[in-house]
């Protein structure tokens, strides 16, 4: 390790920072790809055949779960050792891993840019166990064998901290959840030749882990920054915490069923999966109603109001982007006309930002202010910029939001349900929708603007002194 750090409770949190690190530098790539993606709806050759739009899509999905994926073990590397009062079992076991995961990502992407996808299949041996093609599981085969042993060495780590320690139920909730992620993913190996089974068990990886067992991970995150922010009582806390994954695990498991509506899965599926999901918002709310009721019950005055803003700002956006947006289309009569349709885009998009890239942010700004040896908190102006950085990311990606949602809504009623019985072609469709793919692309730029804010909300020097921190109040 380092040289001490007096404002980490245990020295072996210190690992959590280069997982930090590394998640938000491909959070820029992520976005970039967005914004190359978002420039080729327009101007379909930009980049081209640089940078194929098929291509431009995978590594913009891949780069967002991989950072995810660093987010959350960052986070649980931090979270863990606090909850379980004890150092980390292994901290040189977490680097070693890091640089492991890190290095089999940057491969796969530039895999993705420099190799044709059919030559990289063959490349690493595809033919051997074909596990590749599937949206969101492009990686090759040899790549998921490594996030499975990096997956295995996280959790032999985290797990023996655990037992050794303390046991609360934010470090239970916590694991459960990353004990679910590993389980799930082992489906992505799974790769039948009929196209109904492969869709049905695909969705157990893609749904099971955004609306399951990631919902899990990010209630404990939200959890654990809100006791150390506000100083409610843990048993507070804790039982909002129960309600709520109860509600998650409920409803998101059966939930599975609305993807199942029209693969060629049984007709059972059009009601369980309408009813179920009808009732996913349900914990999202919960979670609103929880960070409220936490913040207006609070015994402190943190310092680190970025920290607070993130916080309540992810339930949110979380409850209206899974919850109000997955609502709107997920019942079976409804989701006949919406399926595949730039109202999923809207609905994705919302989603992922106010559920999991948000709770990483929280995590990230309540905890890098100690990771870094500044105290409690960043000074004033760092925490304006921070702030500066919330809004332009949260406001644009509702924008974003709003412009993919009014271009669902044209697409399906000139393409889906026309009133003359006469539906335009896709194509013909899409150029109707060009001036809502040109706001969306605008909007893009402000949310990197964002996230460029964000970032340089980390350039602070020195310590925060008690006048920053009544300047921040003030000023916040």
């Amino acid at each position: 390790m380092s040289a001490m750090n007096p404002h980490l409770k245990f020295q072996s949190q210190a690992v959590a920072k280069p997982y930090f690190v590394f998640a938000l530098i491909l959070f820029v790539g992520q976005v970039l790809f967005g914004l190359i993606m978002g420039l080729q709806y327009i101007v379909g050759d930009f980049l081209f055949p640089l940078i194929p739009f098929n291509v431009a899509r995978m590594v913009h999905t891949n780069l967002l779960i991989v950072w995810i994926l660093f987010g959350f073990m960052g986070a649980a590397y931090y979270l863990i050792p606090e909850e379980a009062d004890r150092e980390l079992h292994s901290p040189k076991l977490a680097i070693i891993l890091f640089w492991v995961f890190a290095a089999a990502g940057v491969l796969t992407i530039l895999g993705y840019l420099l190799v044709p996808y059919a030559a990289l299949a063959q490349m690493t041996g595809n033919h051997l166990w074909p596990t590749m093609g599937r949206e969101f599981l492009e990686q090759p085969t040899i790549t998921k064998i490594g996030i499975v042993v990096v997956c295995l060495g996280f959790l032999y780590n985290v797990g023996m901290t655990l037992l050794k320690g303390r046991k609360t139920v934010i470090s239970t909730v916590m694991m459960t959840g990353l004990i679910g992620l590993a389980v799930f993913f082992l489906f992505a190996f799974y790769n039948p030749e009929n196209l109904a089974r492969d869709k049905y068990y695909w969705w157990f990886v893609v749904h099971l882990w955004v609306e399951g067992v990631w919902e899990l991970i990010m209630g404990a995150m939200l959890a654990f920054v809100l006791i150390k922010v506000t100083g409610v009582d843990r048993e507070v806390i804790e039982k909002w915490l129960y309600v709520i994954i109860a509600m998650a695990l409920i409803t998101g498991i059966i939930g599975t069923g609305h993807h199942f509506f029209w693969i060629g899965a049984p007709e059972v599926w059009l009601w369980v999966g309408s009813i179920f999901s009808a009732l996913e918002p349900l914990p999202f709310f919960a979670m609103v109603l929880f960070s409220l009721n936490m913040v207006n019950r609070r015994r402190r005055q943190h310092p680190n109001k970025a920290a607070s803003i993130w916080a309540i700002g992810t339930t949110v956006t979380a409850f209206f982007g899974a919850g109000v947006w997955g609502f709107m289309h997920t019942l079976a009569p409804v989701n006949y006309y919406t399926h595949g349709s730039q109202l999923t885009a809207a609905h994705g998009h919302l989603a992922f930002y106010g559920a999991y890239a948000m709770i990483v942010m929280t995590m990230i700004s309540y905890a890098m202010p100690r990771l870094r040896g500044l105290g409690e908190a960043p000074d004033a102006r760092a925490q304006r910029i921070e702030i500066w950085g919330f809004w332009l990311m949260t406001v644009s990606m509702v924008a974003i939001t709003l412009f993919l949602t009014a271009a669902g809504v044209i697409q399906i009623w000139l393409q889906r349900i026309p009133a003359d019985g006469a539906a335009l072609s896709f194509m013909n469709t899409t150029d109707q929708l060009m001036v809502f793919f040109w706001l969306r692309l605008i909007a893009g730029v402000f949310f990197l603007i964002g996230l460029v804010c964000y970032l340089f909300s980390f350039r602070q020097r020195g310590r925060v002194t008690a006048d920053d921190t009544v300047t921040a109040t003030a000023a916040i």
